[in-house]
């Protein structure tokens, strides 16, 4: 657990007013709560209400072992640093407790009142009253069969050492008394993580039985001889932080070193049934040396996440979102798949998920295969478990061609994948390199060189989002794709900053972080506020995941009181405070929740034409605007120069998210959210990008008039 002060976004002067800022964590708990009320949202297909509730669940897990853990590791520590918003550590996870337990009580309340409405259409979950004697036989061979030689009951007294638990760790305890002689003994059962957590009974009905139900319900096969007197269901979350000592030696050794001590990290929450069995309770809180962890008892569901396996295992299409088949853009086809071909006449930008990941993984494999690539270099901070780049990239260097991979061993929860992929690719002959110790690569860079009839040319794509295929299924991002040499040299100036810290003198298009990614962002906002000033139209549209950086934040408030235009489009966290009289009256902020997940990062300045227009500054970036991304991540900004490319990201992409009635939400100088209200007819920009192709990727086979034309108007397009 790192010791660093994990509210590290504040600037060096500590003057400053508290009230202008949100606090950082409540704020992310506000982004978990509009989670939640998509699991309340009546338009959404049912089983997709119950996947966002798993959402919110797996959400509220990471922050506990990431967030939280972190503020008590501080607090054990005596760290008194004060958050955006003046809050000590102390005062911060008080907030945050009283927050989650506020949470934790609402998802029983979703999923009391989702529990019946899926069982009105045939779907049961734990539902013991659907077992009829045929489903019982099955669930009594399938315990014995399946589950019973998996298992190992455990007993706990002075022999039998108290079991350790890992992270995410679910068990049950059980209060026996031996019948021969009226002993009592305590039982545990870890549940492992490999078994499913429900178990569906064969039948024309859905009937979930949990798993740790189907224990319990055949207990008396694992304890002959016994009377079970109590049992209780328990759920551990852990410390999950890794630390790196900036002087380790061996980057490799010590990460896995390090995700060992992960598993074994402090417990920070205990979730257990409410009818717990009370002698049980006493020796679970006992021997975990709970300490000040968090202590939930639920009269429902223990563990949310798990839910995500009924969602996915029913084959229920009318109650879940119409399926969607990503397009593959035309501008592609157009040159028989040849990516190089359609990326030399001109820019392209693909917009996941609405068109294919395959896209990107076919730039790579065509590099791999093409006897005329001689290089290929690529950054990849999560790549997944099934990863088709990964292979190209093998089969590029099997083939004799220069590969490089510069592999982010501190990508959080990946860090186990990347370094099996690490090592795979070092076995084929990839020059694997692990970048900075102290930053973390987060950049989503690309580089092909290939030998032409001109002379080498470098084909680049720069991402918004990661090399993975799994998310890009569900995460809204940007694929660039350019062989623009002003940009092919910015990413060779990168490559050689990552892999040999050979720091660029300048570049052409290209920012980078933490050398003049913030600079470059500074500027474009003085910029705005200088033509203000001058009574010039100024504005700024963003759209990123989180705003959480006070230097940043300040920036805007002085476009705000000069009479700059700012709207801002954040998902997740944001610290800034809207509509504060005299400070951000010109500063608007809304998120978007809804089917897709919003990732991707644009900054867009108007540049002394009213937005938006052929005029503006547009950049997309691997950034958000946290002190983590501007000061301590390599990251990149990329302005877009190609005209159809930065109409579609201007006035396509980022206008879109601007005129979202059906899935916006509008940040209040309170701290409350409020679901946007539609003005007129209601738009949806995920439906919208659904149903029509992009600009640069619809190719000539489409008219121009194939694509609506959106029109600053909220709810318009005309």
């Amino acid at each position: 657990m790192s010791s660093e002060p994990i509210t590290n976004d504040n600037d060096a002067s500590t003057g400053a007013d508290g009230t202008l800022y949100f606090n950082r964590e409540l704020s992310w708990l506000a982004f978990n709560e509009r989670v939640l009320a998509e699991a309340e949202n009546e338009r959404y297909p049912l089983l997709e209400r119950l996947r966002f509730l798993s959402i919110s669940g797996s959400n509220l897990d990471e922050f506990m072992m990431i967030r939280v853990a972190g503020l008590e590791g501080q607090v054990q520590r005596g760290i008194d640093v004060p958050s955006i918003d003046g809050l000590s550590p102390s005062q911060q996870l008080a907030a945050i407790r009283s927050k989650l337990a506020e949470l934790a009580e609402r998802q029983q309340v979703i999923w009391r009142n989702l529990n019946p409405l899926l069982g009105a259409q045939g779907i049961h979950i734990a539902g013991d009253e659907r077992v009829d004697e045929s489903a019982y036989g099955w669930l009594r061979e399938y315990f014995l069969e399946e589950i019973m030689p998996v298992i190992t009951p455990q007993a706990l007294d002075p022999a039998h050492p108290f079991p350790f638990i890992s992270n995410e760790g679910m068990g049950l305890l059980f209060n026996l008394t031996r019948e021969a002689d009226k002993a009592k003994i305590m039982e545990m059962i870890l549940i492992p993580p490999a078994m499913p957590r429900y178990v569906r009974v064969p039948g024309p009905e859905a009937v979930y039985i949990s798993m740790a139900s189907l224990i319990c319900r055949f207990a008396d096969h694992l304890f002959p001889g016994f009377k079970i007197k109590g049992s209780g269901l328990f759920r551990v979350l852990r410390d999950s932080d890794i630390e790196i000592e900036e002087e380790a030696e061996d980057l490799v050794r010590t990460f896995r070193s390090a995700i060992q001590r992960r598993r074994r990290g402090k417990v920070i929450q205990l979730e257990i049934e409410e009818d717990f069995d009370k002698r049980a309770e006493q020796v679970l809180l006992e021997q975990l040396g709970i300490g000040d962890a968090m202590v939930i008892k639920s009269d429902g569901v223990i563990g949310f996440d798990g839910l995500s396996e009924i969602v996915d295992g029913e084959d229920r299409p009318d109650l879940k979102f119409e399926s969607y088949s990503p397009r593959y853009p035309e501008r592609i086809r157009e040159h028989d798949g040849d990516c190089f071909a359609a990326i030399r006449e001109k820019d392209i930008v693909i917009h996941h998920p609405y068109e294919s990941f395959e896209v990107v993984v076919d730039f790579i494999r065509q590099a791999a295969m093409d006897p005329d690539v001689v290089a290929i270099k690529q950054t990849l901070y999560r790549a997944g478990n099934q990863s088709a780049v990964i292979n190209a990239l093998i089969a590029a260097a099997e083939a004799g061609k220069s590969v490089t991979a510069v592999v982010e061993l501190k990508a959080r929860f990946d860090e186990e994948q990347n370094l099996m992929w690490a090592s795979k690719l070092e076995r084929a002959g990839v020059q694997v390199i692990y970048g900075f110790v102290d930053w973390k690569t987060h950049a989503k860079v690309a580089m092909v060189v290939r030998r032409e009839e001109e002379g080498y040319r470098t084909y680049c794509h720069f991402g918004t989002g990661n090399y993975h295929p799994v998310t890009a299924m569900t995460y809204t991002d940007l694929s660039f794709f350019t062989a623009d040499p002003r940009l092919g040299r910015d990413a060779a100036r990168l490559f050689n900053f990552v892999t040999g810290y050979v720091e660029p003198r300048h570049t052409e298009l290209l920012s980078i972080a933490p050398l003049n990614l913030r600079e470059e962002l500074y500027e474009r906002i003085d910029f705005e506020i200088a033509k203000a000033k001058r009574g010039e139209p100024a504005a700024i549209w963003m759209k990123c995941n989180q705003i959480t950086n006070r230097a940043m934040i300040d920036r805007l408030y002085a476009a705000s009181q000069a009479g700059v235009s700012v709207d801002l489009v954040v998902r997740g966290i944001c610290c800034l405070k809207p509509g504060i009289p005299g400070v951000s009256d010109n500063i608007r902020v809304k998120s978007i929740i809804g089917r897709f997940l919003e990732h991707g990062r644009i900054y867009a300045f108007a540049n002394g034409k009213a937005m938006p227009s052929t005029k503006a500054m547009v950049y997309i970036a691997s950034a958000d605007l946290m002190g983590r991304n501007l000061d301590r991540r390599v990251e990149t900004l990329i302005q877009i120069k190609n005209k159809t490319v930065h109409d579609q990201v201007l006035k396509q992409v980022l206008l879109a998210n601007m005129l979202d009635t059906e899935q916006s939400w509008e940040l209040h100088a309170d701290g409350s959210y409020t679901r946007v209200e539609a003005a007129g007819e209601p738009f949806n920009c995920h439906q919208y990008f659904m149903t029509n192709p992009s600009l640069s990727g619809r190719g000539g086979a489409l008219e121009a008039g194939a694509v609506p034309e959106l029109a600053l108007r909220k709810g318009a397009a005309g």
